[in-house]
C-alpha cells in the first residue's frame, strides 16, 4: 500500500507539472514578461507565476500522502506544514534554474522533482 502512495505522488507529479500548468509554463521565464509585458513595472511578476505553480504542484504532489495519513488516524500536520513549504521553494527554485538561469534541462528538472517526491514520501510514510 505504502509505494501506491508513492507511484500516486508520481501521478500526480506529471499531472501537474505537464498537464495542468498551462499559461503558467510561459509565465514563469522572465523571457515571456520581456516579450508580452515590456514595462519595468512586471519585470519581477515572473516570480508570482513560478510560486503558484510550485504551489499548485507541492499540494497535488502532497496530496496522496496527506489523504493517506489523514485516513490512517496519523495527519502529521507539524511535518506536513514544513514539508509543503520546503517543496514549494524547492520546486519554484529548480523551475527558475531551468526556466530563467539555464543551468539545468528538463531531464535534471525532472530527476530534482522525483528526488523531492521521494523524499517528502519516505518522510511522511516511511514509519508506516
Amino acid at each position: 500500500m505504502i509505494y501506491l502512495i508513492l507511484i500516486c505522488m508520481i501521478f500526480m507529479h506529471i499531472v501537474d507539472d505537464y498537464y495542468l500548468q498551462g499559461i503558467l509554463a510561459s509565465m514563469k521565464q522572465k523571457s515571456w514578461w520581456e516579450k508580452n509585458a515590456p514595462d519595468p513595472m512586471y519585470k519581477h511578476d515572473y516570480i508570482a507565476a513560478l510560486i503558484a505553480h510550485a504551489f499548485s504542484w507541492t499540494f497535488m504532489m502532497m496530496l496522496p500522502v496527506v489523504l493517506f495519513t489523514l485516513f490512517n488516524g496519523q495527519l502529521m500536520i507539524l511535518a506536513i506544514i514544513p514539508l509543503f513549504i520546503i517543496n514549494m521553494i524547492l520546486h519554484a527554485s529548480i523551475d527558475d534554474l531551468k526556466a530563467n538561469k539555464h543551468m539545468i534541462d528538463l531531464i535534471t528538472d525532472q530527476i530534482l522533482h522525483i528526488a523531492q517526491i521521494i523524499i517528502t514520501w519516505y518522510a511522511l510514510i516511511g514509519g508506516f
